[in-house]
């Protein structure tokens, strides 16, 4: 019985000394169709075709001999290693890694790519891959059947960014494409292929980071910023207890889509934003649209801003994860929890007003809370009052996909 495999990645390089050692004493080869016709794979081997990881983890074990598992760039980069050392299967693994797809792509880029997110798409992960695309200025993806390059630029309808779409790299079939985002469908792509998805201001810094992706400490602490932070005087509904409380619900994370609905002077968009998730901000006048994007444009965040007056104008909008409704009442949240987010916030001003929402919530099947939110802001040289406010703050979870 096999209890060690050998596992070598491949970046149509020359396969080093110990990957041909390897690879020459193996009697079973599992690998892609290209891996197998590898000349360096033993004749008398059993080769496997590498569909399902785990399938071939079961054969592996049952095997009686030397198996040898081939893996294009670096198996342990998103790839097989983490399959195979799954301790159902009871395998030891060694590891001859190659370049990863990703460092490949950037280095035929010419582009660094420590400040770079990296994600997977799926047909069932693809919604998310957009989302950090959206969010985010340097994304490498790597991608799949079903969810490759046209399947992004699609569901990038009005977002403009640079693909840099690299495909079959490492074999004679190579080529590195740049297009626009809106223009990827147009095109038929070979698999596989990875895309570097570039959008808003990306330079070389300085100094470089220290930190793999976006820098944390490049923006200035806290959840919520001081209105000072969003020009001055904010809303009754934009202050920031309420603000930070409905950060909290929410919970805004990398990979979600937000709607700001109301998003007034872009506070709670840009710091949605800034906590790594997709923003798209929702106002019917223009200059609460304006501020919005001059904020977000101060803050180094990635927003898509829509004018136009709820619910109508969010019938065309992408599905959303989390919603803040910050304006629009009953009506408008009635129209979001028809599109099923995971968690909805909203606040009201009088109590009948918090009942009229609490119910049409749990209509919707959400488990609803309702708070009472009440801060008084104090001048720390007298100790005297100096602002009040005062609102109800709904927020609605789906119990089947509440996390």
């Amino acid at each position: 019985m096999a209890d060690r495999v050998t596992v070598i990645g491949w970046d149509g390089s020359p396969l080093t000394a110990a990957a041909r050692a390897a690879l020459g004493a193996a009697t079973l080869v599992a690998g892609a169709a290209h891996h197998l016709a590898l000349p360096e794979v033993p004749a008398g081997a059993e080769r496997i075709r590498l569909g399902s990881v785990a399938l071939a983890a079961r054969r592996i074990a049952a095997h009686r001999g030397t198996a040898v598992v081939l893996a294009d760039g670096d198996p342990g980069f998103f790839g097989v290693v983490r399959t195979l050392r799954a301790p159902e299967f009871g395998l030891e693994v060694e590891v001859v890694p190659a370049v990863s797809a990703v460092a490949a792509a950037f280095a035929r880029a010419g582009m660094p790519w420590d400040d770079a997110h990296v994600v997977v798409a799926h047909p069932r992960t693809l919604r998310r891959a957009v989302n950090v695309c959206r969010a985010h200025t340097k994304v490498a993806v790597l991608t799949s059947p079903g969810a490759g390059p046209a399947e992004l630029g699609l569901l990038m309808d009005g977002i403009h960014r640079t693909f840099v779409i690299c495909e079959e790299l490492g074999t004679e079939r190579e080529q590195v494409t740049v297009v626009t985002s809106d223009k990827a469908a147009d095109h038929s792509w070979r698999d596989p292929n990875v895309v570097i998805v570039i959008g808003g201001p990306v330079g070389a810094g300085e100094s470089g980071s220290w930190i793999a992706g976006r820098d944390p400490s490049a923006g200035p602490r806290g959840w919520s910023l001081p209105a000072e932070a969003y020009g001055g005087d904010l809303g009754e509904g934009e202050r920031d207890p309420l603000r930070t409380a409905q950060l909290a619900r929410l919970g805004p994370r990398v990979g979600d889509l937000v709607w700001d609905i109301g998003c007034a002077s872009g506070a709670f968009a840009t710091e949605a934003a800034r906590a790594g998730a997709a923003v798209i901000a929702v106002d019917r006048d223009p200059q609460a649209c304006a501020r919005t994007d001059s904020v977000a444009r101060r803050y180094g965040v990635q927003l898509q801003i829509v004018h136009g007056t709820a619910p109508q104008v969010l019938e065309n909008l992408p599905e959303p994860d989390v919603v803040r409704v910050g304006g629009g009442g009953a009506a408008v949240v009635s129209a979001v929890a028809d599109r099923r987010p995971q968690r909805i916030v909203a606040d009201a001003a009088t109590r009948d007003a918090a009942e009229l929402i609490g119910r049409d919530l749990t209509e919707h099947g959400y488990q609803v809370e309702c708070a009472l939110l009440q801060s008084v802001e104090l001048d720390t040289r007298a100790w005297t009052e100096k602002e009040r406010s005062v609102a109800f703050l709904l927020s609605g979870v789906l119990p089947a996909r509440g996390a």
